[in-house]
């Protein structure tokens, strides 16, 4: 399958884009079948050959999103525009709305007084429990007596 598709080129900060057509296997940064143009974001120039993007068109090449909408706003298409977003906005709106779905159980904890409190009551649990460990084994030792 064919596609058309926008890849970066330029300096840092100074980016200008190719409108290349390529197999969607392939990567974008490597060979293409042809390159149908140019757009520049920070001056808004663009030269993009009209011919050869309805030919490709034509042959079955899909236009990604941003071409799309880009082709449409030079008319060499007619159509409406297409919502475009990063991939990554989505996948965070998809946690957020099926975390919104579930209704949210908000477990609640007993308020501590204050730190020391807890240490103390350790403290006891610990006395107590060797306590009882020290009563069991007089309780054997007067058991293994008789």
């Amino acid at each position: 399958m064919l596609k058309i598709i926008l890849t970066r080129k330029g300096k840092k900060n100074q980016p200008f884009f190719r409108l290349i057509v390529l197999e969607k296997s392939k990567d974008p940064h490597g060979d293409f079948l042809e390159d149908l143009g140019y757009y520049n974001p920070l001056t808004k120039k663009n030269s993009l050959k009209e011919e050869r993007i309805k030919y490709w068109i034509s042959q079955g090449a899909q236009p990604s999103g941003s071409v799309q909408n880009l082709i449409i706003n030079q008319g060499i298409i007619k159509g409406e525009k297409v919502k475009v977003t990063r991939k990554k906005i989505k996948e965070e709106e998809k946690g957020k709305e099926e975390k919104s779905s579930q209704p949210e159980e908000k477990k609640t904890e007993p308020l501590k007084e204050s730190p020391l409190k807890d240490k103390e009551e350790k403290s006891e649990e610990k006395k107590e429990k060797s306590e009882v460990k020290e009563a069991k084994l007089e309780e054997e030792k007067s058991g293994v007596d008789k």
